[in-house]
């Protein structure tokens, strides 16, 4: 049985007073042992401090604000600023209320119904909206309650539903779902039933899914007797859409046990998912060569399929056939190579100096490039004072080269030690030349000489003569031994050294510093007629 009580709007008009703000009627349908919630709009009691005044209208006029909390709980009801809880409604409670604000400026007033019967009229209606095919979750309506009412949980009535969540959404799965909150109040549980209605709309794809690799008709090689694994990769927006392998217009198996068979990896990446069938041949054999494959991928945001068909051939192998001449021809010429270089350096060095002008002088502080100094030969056949003149001309005025000479460049007066070793001092190279006779330095200023190239790190160049080549090591003094074994020898032939084309003034000006090439040009052009060849 439906008992309603309705006031007329009269009766408002009448009980209002004049200078309301407005006047606005609610009805709420609510079954009866239900839990009621009604709410004072903002429009009302957002007025700065003003307080919220509920008023019930059932049997007769009624202040609920004001009541204290056992008049309250007598009437099964609980006021909380803009909220008026009924915690369980009955036919006591139906009826109308109002909320007001202060003076009652503004005023908001509700019809309460409430009924025994079991229409979902009386159970409040929300809406969900979800995609076709996709994830959802159904919401169970949270109203605010006043905090000395605890939540107690809530429940979905029908099955299909389990936790108001759907994996995938259907057609069939739209309809109205009812779930019911519960509440603890002073010991007691209340209750209070929402409506939800569950509305599909058709999902929509802003990309198509595709295949990324390998491409249509792609030769792929394989090794005979070998295992091989060929992957298609995809990528979709869909958990539905599916990659796979065809062969023969057949569905391939994922069973490993084959000995052909493929498997699938499914990456998610925010929206985007990446699709990898791989294709598995445990021993590629000559029939699977005459196959065709098919990777083929099937999407709901697609209206076709997608495919692509590969074949595989036989990896062709290297031949050797050509591989060892090749091999033996590049060693030979190398071989060639370091032969060539290592006989023609001296030339190829020269050449690189004289005409490109490949030199590697640095500002070292040295005024001379060379220390011409004599020593006493253990034979008679050492360079005679003639030869040596001549020699020191050639490396001055044809060559360029700046020497020191002991008998020109060093003050007279100078110990002869003192003297020696400040040639030494102010060279880039010492030079060596035997000469017979020749006043004897002494094996102690020698080897002074000795130890001042070696803490100075000066190049020596040891000229030596074919007489003195012959003869053995152990003809020579002590310290010029020490002058063979520290530098770099040149020998000197007599008559067949002298043009400068010689073997001997090419091996000595490659360990001579490098004259810059202008220096050089100038040099040659103002002294060459001077020269006696």
């Amino acid at each position: 049985m439906v008992v309603k009580v309705l006031l007329v709007p009269l009766l408002f008009l009448f009980t209002s007073k004049p200078g309301a703000c407005h006047l606005t009627l609610e009805e709420q349908y609510v079954r009866r042992g239900e839990m009621v919630l009604l709410q004072c709009p903002s429009t009302c009691y957002q007025k700065g401090d003003a307080k919220v005044i509920w008023t019930s209208y059932t049997a007769q006029k009624m202040d609920l604000t004001n009541m204290s909390s056992a008049e309250q709980k007598q009437m099964g009801v609980l006021v909380h600023q803009n909220s008026l809880v009924i915690l369980s409604a009955s036919v006591d409670h139906h009826g109308n209320y109002s909320c007001s604000v202060g003076n009652a400026s503004c005023q908001f007033r509700f019809m309460l119904t409430a009924s025994t019967s079991k229409s979902k009229e009386y159970e409040e209606m929300h809406n969900k909206s979800c995609d076709t095919q996709e994830s959802c979750m159904l919401n169970c309506p949270d109203p605010t309650i006043p905090p000395n009412i605890t939540k107690n949980g809530f429940t979905w009535h029908k099955g299909e539903a389990k936790d108001g969540y759907f994996q995938t959404v259907e057609e069939k799965d739209k309809g109205v779902y009812t779930c019911t909150r519960s509440y603890l109040y002073l010991g007691q549980i209340y209750n209070k039933t929402f409506r939800v209605e569950l509305q599909l709309k058709p999902k929509k794809f802003d990309k198509a899914a595709v295949i990324i690799s390998p491409k249509d008709n792609e030769v792929v090689p394989v090794d005979l007797g070998s295992k091989a694994e060929i992957e298609c990769k995809a990528v979709t927006y869909s958990d539905f859409d599916g990659v796979f392998w065809i062969s023969g217009g057949s569905v391939m198996f994922k069973n490993p046990s084959l000995p052909v068979y493929y498997k699938t990896t499914r990456e998610k990446n925010a929206e985007k998912i990446k699709l990898t069938a791989s294709l598995v041949f445990k021993k590629v054999s000559e029939e699977d060569l005459s196959k065709n494959y098919t990777c083929k991928l099937e999407s709901v945001s697609n209206n076709l399929p997608s495919f692509v068909t590969i074949t595989l051939v036989q990896k062709t192998r290297p031949s050797y056939i050509f591989l060892c001449p090749s091999i033996v021809a590049i060693v030979v010429v190398m071989v060639v190579t370091v032969i060539i270089y290592v006989k023609l350096k001296i030339d190829i060095t020269l050449f690189l100096r004289d005409t490109l002008g490949c030199y590697g002088r640095t500002s070292d502080g040295k005024i001379y490039d060379a220390f011409v100094m004599c020593y006493k030969s253990d034979t008679d056949a050492g360079v005679n004072a003639d030869d040596r003149k001549w020699l020191e001309s050639v490396l001055e005025e044809k060559f360029g080269y700046s020497l020191c000479l002991y008998d020109r460049d060093v003050l007279p007066g100078k110990a002869t030690a003192e003297a020696v070793l400040d040639c030494i001092e102010q060279s880039r190279t010492v030079v060596l030349v035997p000469t017979s006779p020749d006043p004897d330095l002494g094996s102690g200023l020698l080897s002074a000489i000795h130890a001042a190239l070696v803490e100075r790190q000066t190049r020596l160049i040891f000229i030596k003569t074919e007489t003195t080549q012959d003869s053995t090591s152990g003809s020579l003094a002590e310290a010029l031994q020490f002058f063979s074994e520290a530098g770099v020898c040149v020998t000197w032939k007599g008559l067949s050294s002298m043009p400068s084309a010689s073997s001997f003034w090419k091996q000595l000006r490659y360990y001579l510093p490098a004259i810059p090439r202008l220096l050089l040009l100038h040099m040659s052009s103002c002294t060459l007629h001077h020269l006696p060849f």
